[in-house]
């Protein structure tokens, strides 16, 4: 996901799809514990979305406050 497609997003949004991901990244983590993954890379990804998600939820949060 985009930093331009998740500024587009309301704060709720971003939370729900922060949740999805966190559970994503945890079931992923999981199966590469078990069995090797056919691509690790996707543990990578999850982890600079889940960033992203926080970074931006942050932003937005703090010019609302200063807003």
């Amino acid at each position: 996901m985009q930093p331009d497609d998740i500024r587009s997003l309301s704060i709720e949004e971003i939370d729900e799809r922060l949740r999805e991901e966190q559970e994503d990244l945890e079931q992923l983590r999981f199966e590469h514990a078990i069995a090797q993954l056919p691509n690790p890379m996707i543990l990578k990804k999850k982890r600079r979305t889940i960033a992203r998600l926080k970074t931006i939820r942050t932003e937005k949060q703090n010019t609302g406050a200063v807003a």
